[in-house]
């Protein structure tokens, strides 16, 4: 999880330390203190800005845009709901030949998705400790797969290396990762992308080394706005720059069975030539899976520490103000993300850690469990997580929704083929 200070906020938006305090005092930008520090959550400033720039208040701007008429390039969509039925986690023989790559993998919910889409891993980095032993718990050791996975900071020169080795004589595919944007900065009316700290360089190093067919990468809606588009602008010019035609557009993981509004920016880009594809939606508003649909069977479920399923013991007080929060509105008026009620014939509001304050039940007096999380982000029920309640419930905020990764990988498979049909 990337966490800013309020003096590198300030660096990347050009306000005062002293606007960006008044920011948090009103309750406009979430942050937390430690050691007498504001520490603020990357996606919660980029979430903060956008909001500040445009003078809207609500939870997010993204909500009722056109994002393909706000794309600087055509955007092409291509239909996968054929495909939809292929499950390539429940069923390993349903391979489809290619292979991937996923940098800053997380728990692995990207990583899952794409399995699921008949997808093979044959390497990934990730850095937090318990992030990785849920990946390897669930990829090595219930599904077989063989890929060499470690806790590793993919800036150091010997984990690049060491993920070359062992790659080494595969075909790479594709790869995937969503980075982390602490290092863009403006100079002027340049953008600069500070080495110290930024983890975008070292994935474009590695796909410029490795030389992929296809690359996707994911972020927050906000960063399409950051610095007034010039982060986009950069990303885009510098895989132009070693060969890739790229494009980008927002998805939102709902339109692919995903019980949850969850709005992601995509960059795909490939280096053979080919249109790049989304996925068209395959389902419409009304159609969407409500959070009834998805978690409604677990609410008298027993509780079940291997199953993640262990609900927080609230205080009779809190647990009458839990009861009394209406849907779709937050326990405390000043943060409007943090333990808010999902709808329940709804889907659900964004899933996310927010240092402890997760969503709360639209029917219980608690918040949700981490497998109730983990069902809103389109986990399937064996995938476990590893490490305690607090890290367990930190995984799944962070994760991409698996049923998002299948749809992005689905759709590019249908470019590889396409590709082949060509070639034939």
């Amino acid at each position: 999880m990337e966490i800013l200070t309020v003096e590198e906020i300030s660096e990347k938006t050009g306000k005062s330390v002293k606007t960006i305090r008044r920011q948090i005092a009103e309750g406009s930008l979430r942050a937390t203190k430690i050691n007498n520090r504001y520490r603020i959550n990357a996606e919660d400033f980029y979430e903060w800005y956008e909001r500040y720039t445009n003078g809207i208040n609500s939870e997010s701007i993204f909500d009722n845009v056109d994002y393909i008429n706000q794309d600087s390039k055509i955007v092409n969509y291509i239909d996968i709901s054929k495909m939809w039925k292929r499950d390539g986690w429940k069923n390993t023989k349903q391979r489809n030949g290619y292979n991937f790559i996923d940098l800053f993998s997380g728990a692995g919910g990207l990583s899952c998705g794409l399995v699921m889409a008949g997808w093979t891993p044959i390497g990934s980095v990730e850095i937090m400790e318990q992030a990785v032993s849920t990946y390897k718990y669930n990829f090595i050791d219930r599904k077989g797969f063989n890929e060499n996975v470690e806790t590793q900071d993919i800036r150091e020169i010997d984990v690049k290396r060491h993920l070359y080795d062992s790659v080494w004589g595969k075909s790479v595919d594709l790869i995937v990762g969503g980075f982390p944007c602490q290092g863009f900065s403006m100079a002027g009316n340049r953008i600069i992308t500070d080495k110290r700290n930024t983890l975008y360089l070292d994935m474009l190093e590695i796909v410029d080394h490795l030389r992929p067919k296809i690359v996707v990468m994911e972020n927050v809606p906000g960063l399409r706005s950051m610095l007034g588009g010039k982060v986009e602008e950069k990303i885009i010019n510098d895989f132009e720059d070693i060969g890739y035609k790229i494009n980008v557009t927002v998805l939102n993981a709902a339109d692919y069975y995903t019980p949850q509004i969850r709005k992601r920016v995509i960059f795909i880009a490939n280096r053979i030539g080919l249109d790049n594809y989304y996925p068209k939606p395959i389902l419409r508003p009304d159609k969407y899976i409500t959070t009834e649909e998805a978690i409604g069977d677990l609410i008298n479920h027993k509780e079940d520490a291997l199953f993640n399923h262990v609900p927080t013991t609230h205080s009779k007080e809190t647990q009458e103000k839990l009861l009394n929060v209406k849907e779709g509105e937050s326990l405390y008026k000043n943060y409007s993300d943090s333990w808010k009620k999902c709808p329940w014939d709804r889907p659900s509001c964004t899933i996310k850690e927010n240092h402890g304050g997760v969503n709360i039940h639209p029917k219980l007096p608690r918040v949700l469990t981490a497998r109730e999380m983990a069902r809103l982000q389109s986990f399937p029920d064996d995938f476990v997580f590893q490490g305690t309640k607090k890290w367990q419930l930190t995984q799944i905020g962070n994760a991409v929704p698996c049923y998002l990764g299948k749809a992005i990988g689905l759709s590019v498979e249908k470019m590889l083929k396409s590709e082949e049909k060509t070639i034939t």
